[in-house]
């Protein structure tokens, strides 16, 4: 069978799951609030169950995040968890802490290990490591470029996973950063600070930037301003052999990933059907653009900036 990356993407619900897949996704990453972070929505193991059984109807995978910050209160619930996703069905754990994967091990060795370092997972001999401890894939980190990427891949002994679209995170702090503020001037912290808040921090040298922040039990999240989208160059990806294109929904209504969804399955499609053939065509973007919030620039993200060391 010729080369076919997988089409992933981040779900906030069992419906929102049904329908991803049937945009065209391969995949779907969920999780627990406790030990995800950054997750559209929380499942239970009663939705986990749900979702595989959703999942398997349409040959789909589903993954669920563990890359929280596992504090020593964590430790003592991640074998009765990774046993528990096990039993659901599920095909493999991202994860980030040494702690999960000595878990996975013990407890549910058949599951597949994804490392997810954030930034730091910047180099091949770094993610040849994790390899060697028992991980599969790398997510590659969302600040590195596109040469960086394809020149990195070939060196891989494991799969990589690229973001292809969606916002990214530029800060996150334990801290209850948004709460603290309203307090600090006298402002009473009425109802919840959540990602359904639609709260955004503004920079008064850059008042036309508006930055998602939200709050939830792992501390402040901020949110880029825009959202990146790589379709366009996305054959410089599949030339290199990524493995996985992650579509990040989070933030976004379920409408809008659906045509995202289809945009990169048709871009996928095409190239795999006949990659020396293979021409971008602008149109696969209409319903994408026609969705996007306009006050979100679509932009191609850190994959085209100049990077200061």
């Amino acid at each position: 069978m010729a080369y076919k990356p997988e089409l992933l993407v981040t779900a906030s619900s069992p419906e929102d799951a049904r329908r991803m897949l049937e945009a065209g996704a391969d995949a779907l990453l969920i999780g627990d609030d406790r030990f995800g972070m950054r997750l559209p929505g929380h499942f239970t193991p009663d939705q986990i169950r749900e979702v595989v059984a959703i999942a398997r109807k349409h040959a789909a995978q589903v993954y669920v995040s563990m890359t929280n910050l596992m504090t020593n209160e964590l430790l003592p619930l991640l074998p009765e968890y990774v046993q528990t996703l096990a039993e659901c069905g599920i095909d493999a754990i991202e994860f980030n802490d040494p702690s999960v994967l000595m878990t996975v091990k013990e407890y549910a060795p058949h599951l597949k290990l994804f490392w997810n370092g954030e930034m730091i997972s910047t180099n091949f001999a770094t993610a040849n490591y994790w390899g060697e401890k028992g991980a599969s894939r790398i997510i590659l980190a969302r600040e590195l470029s596109m040469d960086e990427i394809t020149e990195m891949v070939p060196k891989l002994n494991i799969e990589a996973q690229v973001q292809v679209h969606g916002m990214t995170n530029i800060y996150h702090s334990k801290r209850k950063l948004v709460q603290s503020y309203m307090l600090h001037q006298g402002r009473p912290v009425e109802g919840d600070l959540g990602k359904e808040r639609g709260l955004f921090l503004i920079e008064a040298e850059r008042k036309e930037e508006k930055f998602p922040i939200y709050e939830d039990m792992n501390g402040t999240h901020i949110m880029s301003s825009d959202d990146f989208c790589i379709m366009e160059d996305l054959h410089f990806l599949m030339e290199a052999g990524v493995h996985s294109f992650k579509i990040e929904g989070l933030l976004k209504p379920t409408a809008y990933n659906e045509a995202v969804v289809r945009a990169y399955r048709k871009a996928i499609d095409t190239y795999t059907a006949d990659p020396e053939a293979y021409a971008y065509d602008e149109s696969w973007l209409d319903e994408v653009r026609r969705l996007q919030d306009p006050e979100r620039e679509l932009s191609f993200g850190f994959f085209y900036k100049e990077q200061v060391y």
